[in-house]
C-alpha cells in the first residue's frame, strides 16, 4: 500500500513536466530593427496557450534565420511569417539583367527594376527601349528571369530591340 501511495505522489509531482504547456513559438530575444537580417542569436522559443496563437505565427527558427524584417520586431512578442522577407537583391530603380528562355534560345538584356524583391519574389521590370513592363522572378543580386505567361513574350519586335539594347542570344 505504501508503494502505491509513493507512486501516486511521484506521478502528481511529475505531472507538470508532462502536462500540455501550450504551443512553442519563436520570439525575438531583443528588439530587431526594420530591415535587419535575423540571426539565430536574435531568437528564442516560448510556450503560449494555443488560443493565443494567431494564424501564420512562426514556430521554427529555421523559417526566420537569414530573413530580413519588414517591421520592428519587439522582444518577447510573436513573429508572423509575413513580418519577414527574403533579403532584397533587386532594388527599385536599379539596372537588372533580364533573361528569357524558350527551348533552343536564351535572351539576355538589361532593364530597370520598377519594384524591389528578394530571391524567388516577383518584380516588375521596365524595358528601357520599348517601355513595356514585364513581371520577372528574382534569381540573384541584380538578375531576374522572365518566364512565358508572366507578361514576357518573344515577338518580331525583338529584332528592333536588339539593335538598341545589348541582347545576348545563345542556343541550347
Amino acid at each position: 500500500m505504501k508503494a502505491i501511495f509513493l507512486f501516486v505522489i511521484a506521478l502528481m509531482m511529475a505531472y507538470p513536466a508532462f502536462a500540455d504547456s501550450g504551443v512553442r513559438i519563436v520570439v525575438p530575444a531583443r528588439d530587431i530593427a526594420r530591415g535587419d537580417t535575423i540571426a539565430e542569436s536574435d531568437l528564442s522559443y516560448v510556450f503560449v496557450e494555443p488560443s493565443n496563437v494567431m494564424s501564420g505565427t512562426a514556430t521554427s527558427m529555421d523559417a526566420l534565420i537569414g530573413m530580413q524584417t519588414r517591421r520592428v520586431l519587439r522582444a518577447g512578442e510573436s513573429v508572423r511569417n509575413d513580418d519577414v522577407r527574403h533579403p532584397i537583391l533587386v532594388s527599385k530603380g536599379s539596372t537588372v539583367t533580364m533573361t528569357f528562355e524558350v527551348p533552343g534560345v536564351q535572351l539576355t538584356a538589361t532593364g530597370k527594376a520598377m519594384s524591389e524583391g528578394g530571391l524567388g519574389e516577383n518584380v516588375t521590370v521596365l524595358n528601357p527601349v520599348s517601355f513595356r513592363q514585364i513581371t520577372a522572378i528574382v534569381t540573384g543580386q541584380g538578375t531576374v528571369k522572365a518566364e512565358a505567361g508572366m507578361g514576357a513574350t518573344v515577338s518580331p519586335r525583338m529584332a528592333s530591340i536588339t539593335r538598341r539594347t545589348p541582347v545576348v542570344v545563345t542556343s541550347n
